[in-house]
């Protein structure tokens, strides 16, 4: 604890709100009182370092996604032509993941100029139980942070296994019919997975072993990244 007293109150209703957290579940998890946490919660609302979910629980705002990103630049302006080379190598759409809570989120694209293709808009946030962007990102976690998400993953524990042996994931028709994408993880200086790098396109043209043809291509787009 700082010793700044609201500080570290809205410290730990943060916190607490990182899988989503209704007001019962916060004063659970904080020890505040319940006008306390209420109040806060209200308060990180409105300044969107919380949102609420259709269920009325709260959960991360778009304002620390900004906040988070803004630590990403060096990343975001390093993947722009890693991700044009890519395509251009792969003739495919290619994408960068990161992160967020349940989800993983779309920050860098380049897209297949014309034909059949996937397009996957930046700022777009996609489930991390389904796809090989999610298999990377799942992949290196420790497990505490992989067992609540597996019951509802389209892959399982065996799967993260592989993917953690040869280096990169691949998946076919997993998060979306007719679509198949190859996956390789981006590290940080300590070595810990950042982003997840991708390559998508439709499976008439990919395959189902996607992985064969671009998962070297990808595994070095994704070292290019590492380190920054």
């Amino acid at each position: 604890m700082s010793g700044v007293g609201v500080l570290d109150k809205a410290v730990l209703i943060l916190t607490a709100c990182t899988n989503g957290a209704s007001l019962a579940e916060l004063v659970h998890e904080t020890g505040l009182p319940r006008a306390t946490a209420h109040r806060l919660a209200q308060a990180l609302e409105a300044h969107e370092m919380l949102q609420r979910d259709h269920e009325g629980r709260w959960r991360p705002g778009p304002k620390l996604g900004e906040l988070a990103g803004s630590t990403a630049d060096v990343l975001l302006s390093a993947a722009e032509p890693v991700l044009s080379l890519l395509r251009d190598q792969t003739g495919e759409s290619t994408q960068l993941y990161r992160r967020r809570a349940d989800e993983r989120v779309c920050v860098a694209a380049a897209e297949r100029a014309s034909g059949l293709r996937d397009t996957v808009p930046v700022g777009s946030a996609l489930p991390m139980t389904a796809g090989s962007g999610a298999q990377v990102l799942l992949a290196w976690e420790p497990p505490e942070g992989i067992l609540p998400l597996l019951p509802k993953c389209r892959f399982s524990s065996k799967t993260l296994a592989e993917v953690r042996r040869r280096g990169f994931a691949q998946s076919v028709a997993e998060r979306e019919a007719g679509v198949v994408s190859v996956s390789a993880p981006v590290r940080d200086k300590t070595g810990r997975v950042v982003a997840a790098i991708s390559v998508s396109g439709p499976i008439e043209r990919l395959g189902r072993r996607p992985g064969d043809r671009l998962g070297m291509a990808v595994i070095r787009a994704g070292q290019k990244l590492s380190g920054l």
